[in-house]
């Protein structure tokens, strides 16, 4: 068993209506009872989930964030279902996501969950086809970012990523000829950051499903990175510029 622990109400919620054999404990705040949190004791009492109350101080130890809404849970992580709309319900700044068309190279998968991880990336979509799903070496080349980075796999990207503009959510892919270049082109908005295998790219359908194109300045002699490589100068430029403004906020 993969123990892990949430928390929050929603991400609680889905995996008791969801998984509910996932659940091992449900830790909520000692004394708490407006309406929220009886909706969710009556549904872990229906799933027949054990309820332990619990001082903030507790709460907060377990959970390792302040936010914690009054609510964790303890999971085999190993029983997993993330679905892309529980992972934006609940968000508390613009969706930061990533989307990798068509890795198939694990210690690749597993570098870019690294750093996906390490950025504060929301989740991470990739295609059912053609794209390694997370397996052992995935797990050991991300050094635990695999049980924690939501790594959703999708039937149709294409129409993921339509879904995603509906929402709101800028998609943006990486290219050498691109429009903009990654340093004067912001990005503190809701975002999904979309790269291809090295060498092949993205997919014709996924490249015309982006918002627009943005190149990585090169400085030196080779012409391309590898996709973790890449990935980790878009996402790290991102975070710095959402970092300013939340200070300058």
């Amino acid at each position: 068993m993969q123990k892990k622990i949430i928390h929050g109400f929603h991400a609680v919620r889905s995996r008791l209506s969801r998984l509910p054999d996932s659940v091992q404990e449900v830790y909520v705040s000692a004394g708490r009872s407006d309406p929220r949190m009886r909706d969710l004791l009556a549904l872990a009492e229906k799933q027949g989930r054990r309820v332990l109350p619990v001082d903030a101080e507790r709460l907060q130890g377990l959970a390792g964030s302040a936010r914690h809404q009054g609510v964790a849970a303890l999971i085999d992580a190993s029983k997993n279902f993330v679905a892309l709309e529980d992972v934006l319900e609940d968000l508390e700044e613009p969706p930061f996501l990533l989307v990798l068309d068509g890795i198939t190279d694990p210690h690749n998968l597993g570098a870019c969950l690294r750093v996906a991880d390490a950025m504060g990336v929301h989740a991470v979509i990739a295609p059912k086809d053609k794209s390694v799903s997370i397996n052992a070496t995935v797990s050991k080349v991300a050094c635990g970012a695999a049980e924690v980075v939501p790594y959703i796999m999708v039937t149709n990207l294409a129409r993921t990523l339509r879904e995603l503009k509906d929402a709101g959510v800028w998609i943006v892919g990486t290219d050498a000829e691109g429009s903009a270049d990654l340093y004067h082109f912001e990005q503190t908005g809701p975002l999904a950051w979309v790269l291809g295998a090295e060498g092949h790219g993205m997919r014709r359908l996924t490249r015309e499903h982006c918002d627009t194109l943005v190149s990585i300045p090169m400085f030196g002699s080779v012409e391309s990175l590898n996709v973790s490589v890449a990935t980790g100068i878009v996402l790290a430029e991102s975070r710095r510029q959402r970092q300013m403004l939340a200070e300058r906020g």
